[in-house]
């Protein structure tokens, strides 16, 4: 039977998008703001595109924290995408302006130490051999991103027990994290054809595995 997946509609993010590419990768999926429906889903899906404090301030609005917060605690998947990802941090600072994430991640996301910005097209990924989300991709494949901020601190998630898949763009920094229940990822897998498609059928199978 294919897997339950909620898309989180909290006023931001490639809804339909996501929706389609999830659909594809052989979920039933289900776009919507209902609290309820995201805590029983088998799998949620908190996309994010534009400023970090507006997705936050979306987040609120909805009363969405705490559900996503006590799936993780009870080890349901979770997936981020793109700003989605950069919420589930304690912090976010743009433009100076420091705004509180739900702090499921330790650290902060800041702007990304680069000569060209928006970081925007394809990229290749180094993930280590012990991620589920990257299983069976090589170290050639490709992800679209669209992104100026990031977690630049890979080993302090590494050193908070994460597998994390680094990413590089004049730096280092985190293109997707795996702890527990909680899967993210700062490029879009909806937009990223193939390799995309992929990713979101292992993040798919770990519904059906729990994690």
């Amino acid at each position: 039977m294919s897997a339950d997946v909620v898309v989180l509609d909290y006023g931001s993010g490639n809804l339909r998008s996501a929706e389609r590419a999830l659909a594809a990768a052989g979920a039933n999926v289900r776009v919507t703001d209902d609290l309820a429906a995201a805590a029983a889903a088998d799998g949620l899906v908190v996309p994010g595109v534009g400023a970090y404090a507006a997705c936050m301030a979306g987040i609120e609005a909805l009363g969405a924290g705490p559900v996503i917060a006590e799936r993780v605690a009870a080890g349901r998947p979770v997936l981020g995408i793109c700003v989605g990802m950069q919420v589930l941090f304690e912090h976010g600072d743009e433009h100076g302006v420091v705004t509180k994430g739900l702090g499921l991640l330790p650290g902060g996301v800041t702007r990304l130490a680069a000569t060209r910005l928006p970081h925007m097209g394809w990229n290749t990924v180094r993930s280590p051999r012990e991620s589920v989300l990257f299983a069976g991709l090589g170290p050639q494949s490709r992800f679209y991103f669209v992104h100026s901020y990031a977690m630049g601190d890979p080993a302090a998630l590494s050193a908070a027990g994460a597998v994390v898949t680094t990413a590089h763009h004049d730096t280092d920094f985190v293109a997707a994290v795996e702890r527990g229940a909680l899967s993210a990822a700062q490029f879009h897998p909806e937009k990223s054809a193939d390799t995309g498609a992929a990713l979101l059928r292992n993040w798919l199978a770990t519904l059906s595995t729990g994690g």
